[in-house]
């Protein structure tokens, strides 16, 4: 094993590297690795700190095509001050059993969870679509924005957070300079009016939308955060509408509007229409929007994983 492993990184340089990634072509090619059966999605971990004290959640996946497999380790941790979420991810080789990368990947998993819900909102929103809403304005959102704004000819680009007429011109400028298309919005309703695509991008343990306060049918894209069964939109919303998601055979079992379903209003995991692997294979139906169609992104490790190894790549050879 060469001396230059396995490497360290940091936030600055996993940033440095990561700005040199296609993350959502990245994306795509792992999506068709996992459809053609040459990647594994094991199930996520989560576990709980003892008295309260927050939780961490592993992430794992085995890209064979590349011979890697790895983990990335979230903790959320209960403070006084706030919660606190890090985000760590561990490459190894199936090779030589070596680890080769750890990576500070709160950039990454920033990166790639917008390129993922990029992949379902090309694969999944209708061809004519010219209408987008966004909903939250920190760094994941603004992420959603940048990989979303150019996949379809959007006329209008909406966004709303609360308290978003309330920053700094200086916050505000910053949003904008994403897109000139971009208009903030001073409530829910006067983002997601008329929208034909909204994506979710709040950090919220509860609901911030109903479907059914929505005038049209809809794409409704949502990945919360990973507080115990946090959502976005109402657990009993999931019966009236077209339901996918990033991997059916893990996501059911930690999505919190989805456990809430299946466990208070007899939803059930066999309604999932399709997943990305699926739809990228072309092995899932498309939604005919006559009501809404929500796609729901946990993250995966293989995300990841395929992410942590581009870096490698990169910082190993200088070739992505």
């Amino acid at each position: 094993m060469s001396n230059a492993t396995p490497y360290v990184l940091h936030q600055a340089e996993a940033e440095q590297l990561l700005a040199r990634v296609d993350v959502h072509q990245a994306m795509l090619a792992m999506f068709r690795d996992l459809a053609a059966g040459n990647a594994l999605q094991p199930a996520q971990q989560l576990v709980e700190f003892p008295n309260g004290g927050g939780d961490f959640i592993n992430f794992l996946g085995v890209l064979a095509a590349q011979r890697v497999y790895g983990v990335k380790t979230s903790p959320y941790i209960v403070r006084q001050q706030g919660p606190l979420v890090t985000a760590w991810t561990l490459l190894m080789s199936m090779d030589s059993g070596q680890p080769l990368l750890l990576c500070d990947a709160g950039s990454l998993t920033t990166a790639r969870t917008a390129a993922t819900t990029a992949v379902a909102v090309d694969a999944l929103a209708p061809r004519q679509a010219t209408r987008l809403a966004v909903i939250g304005s920190g760094p994941v959102a603004r992420a959603h924005m940048h990989y979303a704004k150019g996949l379809r000819e959007w006329r209008s680009i909406r966004l709303y957070s609360p308290g978003l007429l309330e920053r700094s011109a200086v916050q505000r400028q910053a949003l904008q300079q994403i897109d000139p298309r971009l208009q903030l919005c001073a409530s829910l309703a006067e983002a997601t009016d008329e929208a034909e695509v909204i994506l979710l991008c709040t950090s919220a343990a509860g609901p911030v939308l109903d479907p059914a306060s929505l005038d049209r049918p809809a794409l409704i894209t949502s990945i919360s955060t990973n507080a115990a069964r946090a959502h976005e939109v109402p657990p009993q919303s999931l019966a009236s509408m077209e339901v996918y998601c990033d991997y059916r055979a893990t996501t059911p079992g930690s999505a919190g509007e989805m456990c809430l379903a299946s466990e208070l209003h007899g939803w059930d995991r066999t309604l999932i229409r399709g997943d990305l692997a699926e739809l990228l294979g072309g092995q899932a139906p498309q939604p005919d929007y006559r009501r809404h169609v929500f796609f729901r992104s946990i993250g995966l490790g293989l995300e990841d994983i395929a992410l942590a190894n581009a870096l490698y790549h990169l910082k190993h050879t200088g070739n992505a």
